[in-house]
């Protein structure tokens, strides 16, 4: 026994000094969490970095329709926005040992908001609202806490899906599906102020219905996807003046899908919603889209046929080319590459299981590892790995 715990400190010691030569954590978490629409929660999960199994941490309470989520910079908080009135937005306390969740504020958000991000400074907070027309801007104290009203409303004409910031924190862009644009604003990180930049907006395809977007690594792309069609737009971003320029479009959808395209949704637990009706016609509806941390590969997904398709993105130029769908959770409305590009996990609102796919770093074909148990109207999902 005591040469078994000589072995084991010593082992611990050797391990500790190699981590401090290379730089790399000495303990290392990853955590998962995934918001429960209809069950009103967020589940969070440890991921065997190994393997990708996930194993359940618990359930966090936090109202109907919890949808959208981010994790602050620095992985200290999670804000979770909630699509039930009052609408709001949660403020969360990571556990950097447990990944557990604890409630530490909650502040007002002007309208139902089915997006939410950070800007790289931490201090503000990013909402858009698909039903109500308009972005936001809410103040993030010191403290790391969302506890005031919006600071700025703005209108954006219909269906404000998205908003992210750039790269350099100086440019934020707001996909609308119904008016069929991407707004572009120039950024002040010091007040939180948005200027729409020269021009306003930028317009998408015919039909196309932008809905969410990723930047490129390298600042120097911005992909959409458009929901209504499921192609994905490339544009280029003008580093001085941070306004777009589109480069390409690609479909994730093949043509021999049989489905035709897409018309815009009524807004998430709206009458409209619950009273729409779908026609014969299977049509596409696409969700979210991911980018592996190195750039080299992207994910988005699908909804009526439950599919992630996979592109390759080539180094220099950033133009996707589609390699193939892979089925996936039933109506899949969240994907989220790991921090370290090994493992996406996807969500399926009609779906009570997790996936969890190995991505081959050689060409981006996923391999499923393991399906996990998951709340009802499983939706967002966000993963961070804390030292």
């Amino acid at each position: 026994m005591r040469q078994s715990l000589k072995a084991l400190t010593e082992l611990s010691f050797a391990t500790l000094l190699l981590c401090a030569i290379t730089g790399a954590p000495a303990l290392a978490k990853t955590f998962v969490y995934v918001s429960n629409a209809q069950d009103g929660n967020i589940d969070a999960y440890t991921m065997d970095k190994s393997t990708g199994a996930l194993t359940s941490i618990g359930k966090t309470e936090a109202g109907k329709l919890v949808m959208p989520m981010v994790v602050s910079p620095n992985k200290k908080f999670l804000y979770a926005a909630v699509r039930s009135e009052p609408f709001r937005v949660i403020t969360y306390a990571i556990d950097a040992k447990s990944g557990a969740l604890t409630q530490k504020a909650t502040a007002p958000l002007p309208d139902s908001m089915p997006y939410v991000s950070v800007d790289a400074t931490s201090r503000f907070l990013f909402t858009a609202s698909y039903g109500g027309d308009k972005i936001a801007v809410s103040p993030i104290s010191p403290s790391g806490l969302v506890e005031a009203a919006a600071i700025e409303v703005i209108a954006t004409g219909r269906n404000a899906h998205a908003i992210l910031a750039d790269r350099s924190n100086k440019f934020v862009y707001v996909p609308t599906l119904g008016a069929n644009h991407v707004l572009q604003f120039l950024f002040d990180a010091k007040t939180g102020k948005l200027t729409p930049n020269e021009p306003a907006s930028i317009d998408a395809r015919p039909g196309d219905g932008p809905r969410h977007l990723v930047v490129s690594p390298n600042n120097k792309y911005v992909y959409v996807l458009n929901e209504l069609t499921g192609n994905i737009s490339q544009f280029a971003i003008d580093a001085k003046k941070g306004t777009l320029k589109e480069v390409a479009s690609v479909a994730s959808v093949p043509a021999d899908s049989g489905l035709v395209p897409g018309k815009p949704q009524p807004p998430a637990g709206s009458a409209a919603a619950a009273a729409a009706k779908a026609d014969d016609k299977p049509k596409v509806w696409a969700a979210d889209l991911r980018l592996t941390p190195n750039g080299r590969f992207l994910y988005s997904t699908e909804r009526t046929l439950s599919k992630i398709a996979l592109f390759s993105v080539a180094s220099g130029t950033g133009k996707l080319t589609y390699v193939t769908n892979f089925s996936t959770e039933k109506q899949p409305r969240g994907i989220r590459v790991d921090p370290t590009g090994t493992f996406l996990v996807a969500s399926g609102e009609k779906s009570d299981r997790l996936a969890v796919y190995k991505i081959d770093q050689r060409n981006g074909q996923l391999t499923e590892v393991g399906r996990y148990p998951v709340g009802n109207g499983a939706n967002w999902v966000e993963i961070i790995d804390v030292p």
